[in-house]
């Protein structure tokens, strides 16, 4: 027995009139079961509009999909949450940004949420798992095919302590005209969208837009003026959206309700670092430039490598062999080996180095 287009209609009415036309003659029931098992093979989910597990949040929007692909923990959906996008090729400033904002949003009790891209999205999911947070990845394709490959190992671990979803049947392929509607979702589903680095036409903008036009907060972290990949988020400062410098300026954009939720966890989060000296626990140095008591466990030859690289530019080796002077160079690779092993260093392609994020 096959419901009628009224009768359709007045259970769903947001659905779209040829999804309609397609259940009222029956083309779309044997679709759905083969989906429902092809979800269930791959240990996916089906979120119906209409099924609880279904985000209020993303019903708001003009466009909400009428149902979601869930793999992983489904709560996360009901979670608080923060948006971070921006461009496919960040600068060394914007993957350190990206990444210590994401971590510091979900030590407070922010659900983190991106689109898996690779640059800012990547960084930021690496982030938020590092600071041991939720994370949601809303991906362009189907929720069994990560894309792009190489962050299969970032999929992964989402899969097992977050959660990856999709409008987009299972093995669905990466068509460009899937991740302006993946978009949409990332920001529906959040409360704010902080947009790291990104071009004047970039997809984070495409983002930040759709944000807008849900009524959301629009965040941006500011950048050099000759540098194209802060265009975007200049721009986005100058017309209005917030500056951001750290993590409890995106929660003061959150509603009043949610962040009196979120108290305790921050107190807890302000105790647990006050109880460990920085709460960085990592090879960082503070802004006075005191070293951490981490810091104090490097060699010298690690301290003094660590001095000469920086933040928001990387260094070549050679650079680096020349500025620490009177260091053999097997002690600077030594020195840079160390560093990268206790986190306070990453290797960039092309033998050049950054310094992680001071904290």
């Amino acid at each position: 027995m096959h419901a009628s287009a009224s009768e359709i209609h007045a259970a769903v009415p947001r659905l779209p009139k040829a999804v309609v036309a397609s259940v009222e003659a029956g083309i779309a029931f044997e679709d759905a079961a083969l989906e429902q098992r092809k979800a269930e093979a791959a240990g996916a989910v089906i979120i119906t509009f209409d099924d609880p597990r279904y985000p209020e949040r993303l019903k708001e929007i003009d466009d909400p999909p009428i149902l979601l692909y869930a793999l992983g923990r489904t709560e996360l959906l009901k979670e608080p949450s923060v948006a971070v996008v921006g461009t496919r090729k960040p600068t060394p400033y914007g993957r350190a940004a990206a990444e210590k904002l994401s971590r510091d949003i979900v030590e407070l009790g922010v659900t983190h949420v991106s689109g898996m891209a690779r640059g800012v999205d990547a960084c930021s999911h690496r982030g938020a798992l590092a600071g041991g947070g939720d994370t949601v990845a809303v991906l362009g394709t189907g929720v069994d095919r990560p894309y792009p490959r190489e962050n299969q190992k970032i999929y992964r671990e989402i899969c097992e302590r977050g959660l990856v979803v999709s409008q987009f049947r299972m093995g669905e392929s990466p068509f460009a005209q899937n991740f302006p509607k993946r978009n949409r979702i990332i920001a529906g589903v959040s409360y704010a969208t902080l947009v790291v680095e990104g071009a004047q036409y970039s997809g984070s903008l495409i983002t930040a837009r759709l944000a807008m036009e849900q009524n959301r907060e629009v965040l941006a972290i500011p950048g050099p003026i000759t540098s194209k990949p802060s265009w975007g988020p200049n721009l986005l400062i100058r017309d209005g959206a917030k500056l951001v410098q750290e993590a409890s300026d995106i929660v003061e954009e959150l509603p009043y309700e949610v962040r009196l939720d979120l108290k305790p966890r921050m107190a807890a989060a302000t105790a647990a670092a006050e109880g460990s000296g920085d709460g960085s626990g990592g090879a960082a140095q503070g802004g006075d430039g005191q070293t951490t008591a981490a810091m104090d466990m490097i060699s010298a030859a690690g301290r003094k490598v660590f001095r000469v690289l920086r933040v928001d530019e990387a260094v070549h080796i050679d650079a680096i062999i020349r500025e620490c002077g009177d260091e053999p160079p097997a002690e600077v690779l030594a020195a840079l080996s160390e560093l990268e092993l206790f986190g306070g260093v990453r290797q960039m392609p092309g033998k050049y180095f950054v310094r992680t994020w001071n904290d």
